[in-house]
């Protein structure tokens, strides 16, 4: 099948083609015919599949016409401009009125979705996509509403500052999708999304996408829908059998350390994600591998937006070898250079694995997903395993052993397992392999490094990591 065989309009054909798409990816084969013809939807797809494609592509089909129109000479806002240019004070700015509106959980995705818009909808000068997001000057976000944009995409909790201001009105929108709407209600949204939604007209059309439609996506989904087409994308791209899964179980966090800077040195790396669960040990990582000679940098939910979009090009560009991260950025990073992916620390729910794992792998590629564990998180592995429905091999390389075996750590290990290297092979790792961990540094008695002032570290009575590793988040 091809995009042409969708009945896509010209206009998006040539944006395609221009782009280098021939062929539609499954979610897309179903998606954009029913969207086209007004359905409701309600798709479950996993991150990689192209559901951007999916829900934008049918959309700018829609708005195609809109290029066609001739000008109508100055926008509502340039007239209330003139206007008070004369002397009439009275006359305000109009709210901006989206004929389509994109909630996404996080600033990234939101970035990551209107730059695809942006793609998709060259040859439609006409029509406009902007982000509203939070961390984005308020007077820059005032000059894109002031455009009176199209296309709106937003994370909900800046939407619904504007909204509440009269500085966006829905009375005309047409499009309503919430784009990894699962992941929107882990981090406490529901009450922002149910009160943009009754904002919005009955008469909208509704796209859910979500990695599940279970629990209270799915009750959200009943609520907010009209008798919706459901599709459902499992195979390959659902259980990532293009990446490469593996644990490696270590002892402290200065074994940690040091197979880490050895995994890293790996000349199959091209580039890499590290994340880790606080923002902390992200900026410490990145400080510690960029000492180590690595070309390092953090992305976390605590950085201002503007340095975030320029660690963000820096990685896309390939000058950011190692991307350290928590799980702000593990839904909207598109770089198909990522080559492995690194958890210094386990997700705290199983499905931020599979959108961590995500990050590799990207545009039919390869990928390797590596995991660093503790012998007392045995069971949250276990915990993945029966959510992703696949055992994840235990890896050893050599040199590196940890001191208790994988089978005192893991009820069950895998058939067909055998120590390697790391990399999928049994050559040996180089003696005295350099660390990142600072010398000198201050020791618990689990031998790992642990700052000063600091609850994280390795915990010998214990027997696992003190302090809260839990995941952030941040309000949009």
């Amino acid at each position: 099948m091809t995009f042409e065989s969708l009945g896509l309009h010209p206009f998006v054909l040539k944006a395609l083609t221009d782009s280098g798409y021939t062929v539609p990816t499954p979610v897309q084969e179903q998606a954009i015919p029913a969207a086209i013809a007004g359905r409701d939807l309600l798709v479950s797809s996993q991150t990689g599949s192209g559901k951007t494609a999916a829900f934008m592509l049918p959309a700018l089909h829609k708005f195609a016409d809109l290029a066609n129109e001739p000008a109508a000479g100055k926008t509502p806002n340039q007239e209330a401009q003139a206007s008070r240019a004369k002397g009439n004070d009275r006359v305000r700015f109009r709210a901006a009125q989206p004929k389509m509106l994109v909630l996404t959980p996080t600033r990234e995705l939101a970035l990551q979705v209107t730059t695809a818009t942006d793609k998709y909808g060259s040859s439609m000068r006409r029509v406009k996509a902007v982000s509203i997001l939070g961390g984005m000057p308020y007077p820059k976000q005032m000059q894109l509403l002031a455009r009176n944009p199209e296309i709106l995409v937003a994370t909900p909790g800046r939407l619904i500052d504007h909204m509440e201001s009269g500085k966006i009105d829905f009375s005309q929108l047409e499009i309503l999708v919430l784009d990894e709407a699962d992941r929107m209600l882990d981090m406490g949204f529901i009450d922002d999304i149910e009160r943009i939604i009754g904002n919005t007209p009955a008469t909208r059309q509704t796209m859910l996408f979500s990695a599940t439609l279970d629990g209270m996506v799915g009750n959200m989904a009943r609520r907010i829908t009209k008798d919706p087409m459901i599709i459902q994308i499992a195979g390959s791209a659902s259980k990532h059998e293009n990446i490469q899964q593996k644990v490696h179980f270590v002892d402290d966090l200065s074994h940690k350390n040091r197979l880490l800077d050895h995994l890293l040195r790996d000349t199959a790396i091209d580039q890499a994600v590290i994340f880790t669960a606080t923002k902390r040990d992200a900026d410490t990582i990145a400080d510690r591998l960029n000492i180590a000679g690595f070309a390092a940098a953090a992305l976390h939910g605590d950085m201002h937006q503007g340095a975030r979009n320029r660690t963000l090009d820096s990685l896309r560009r390939g000058q950011v070898k190692v991307l350290v991260a928590t799980d702000v950025a593990a839904r909207g990073i598109d770089v198909p250079a990522i080559t492995h992916v690194f958890n210094y620390d386990l997700p705290k729910f199983p499905e931020d694995y599979v959108h961590r794992i995500g990050r590799t792998g990207r545009a039919g590629r390869n990928g390797i997903a590596v995991s660093l564990v503790n012998h007392a998180e045995g069971m949250n592995v276990k915990r993945i395993e029966r959510f992703t429905k696949q055992l994840i091999p235990v890896d050893v390389v050599e040199g590196f052993e940890p001191k208790r075996t994988a089978s005192a750590s893991r009820p069950s290990r895998p058939n067909g397992w055998r120590p390697g290297d790391g990399r999928g092979n049994n050559s040996s790792a180089k003696p005295g392999q350099r660390t990142f961990s600072k010398p000198g540094a201050p020791r618990n008695d689990g031998g790992g490094y642990k700052k000063e002032g600091s609850s994280g570290g390795y915990n010998k009575e214990g027997g696992g990591y003190k302090g809260s590793r839990t995941g952030e988040a941040r309000r949009g």
